[in-house]
């Protein structure tokens, strides 16, 4: 693997917005399936996160190709959703969206602890990060399960060497950090514009 794992993430993050400065469809959703072959070094601690960030790009993509000129930017199935009422439906993009934000916000953070918390272990980064991110979300079943896949984290040492591949891993970590969130930001405020961003699992 050339570079990090973080790598084809980072080359993929410069084409997220138009030149006019609209969020993509099909670049965001790459740039979030990029993210996927992180988790999977993770094995089963992450295989909730994995299942639902899979499911809810799989679900906006299917969207996405029924007609890629009328889908081209995020939000407009989001604009056709709240038009219909559709939006806070459980199989709506709107939701899909939503919850693939908030996964790679709690991904995010998690990064954010690796490198500022050397001393902390896998599942004591996770846990932080959970608790900042998903848990105000989640209903008690989901939490508790999620509480018990955290504790497979795997060792911090092997999985960093796993993910580093021939890159400078600590520095694409930090790069993803500060590059990623902005796009995530800006999916909250547009959600929060209709009131959709505190939707509950």
């Amino acid at each position: 693997m050339e570079g990090s794992v973080f790598t084809p993430s980072l080359e993929g993050m410069k084409h997220i917005k138009s030149p006019e400065g609209e969020m993509l469809n099909k670049p965001f959703l790459d740039v979030c399936k990029l993210i996927l072959p992180v988790l999977d070094k993770f094995g089963s601690a992450m295989s909730l996160v994995k299942s639902d960030v899979g499911g809810n790009i799989s679900r906006l993509e299917k969207k996405y190709e029924t007609d890629p000129a009328k889908y081209n930017h995020l939000y407009s199935m989001v604009k056709e959703e709240v038009d219909c009422k559709t939006a806070t439906d459980s199989s709506s993009c709107t939701n899909g969206l939503l919850w693939l934000t908030r996964a790679m916000d709690f991904l995010v953070e998690l990064f954010r602890n690796l490198l500022a918390h050397p001393d902390w272990t896998m599942t004591e980064s996770c846990t932080d990060s959970y608790g900042k991110t998903l848990k105000k979300f989640h209903g008690w079943i989901a939490s508790s399960a999620f509480t018990v896949a955290l504790k497979l984290a795997p060792d911090r040492k092997k999985f960093m060497e796993v993910i580093s591949g021939t890159g400078d891993v600590n520095a694409d970590m930090e790069k993803f950090c500060s590059t990623f969130p902005p796009f995530l930001e800006e999916n909250h405020k547009y959600l929060a514009k209709f009131g959709l961003d505190d939707m509950k699992a």
